[in-house]
């Protein structure tokens, strides 16, 4: 399944467009980080190691997940 979007005319290339995108629907939660990665044509640790550049965690934990799994350590 393809999309297509037409967007004013930028300066930035397609490849940064989809990188874009897919950071934003993994903050959301709309996709998994194996899904994001897809997006963009990399490997989950490719991915999660542009993630880690640009100051983003790959792993999303819930809040209720994170505190149970401190109590837990």
């Amino acid at each position: 399944m393809g999309i297509s979007v037409n967007i004013p005319e930028l300066n930035i290339k397609e490849d940064e467009i989809k990188l874009l995108l897919a950071i934003k629907l993994l903050e959301e939660g709309i996709v998994s980080l194996g899904k994001a990665a897809a997006i963009v044509g990399y490997s989950e640790k490719a991915f999660a190691e542009i993630l880690l550049h640009k100051g983003i965690s790959p792993i999303k934990y819930a809040d209720l997940d994170l505190d149970k799994e401190l109590k837990n350590a």
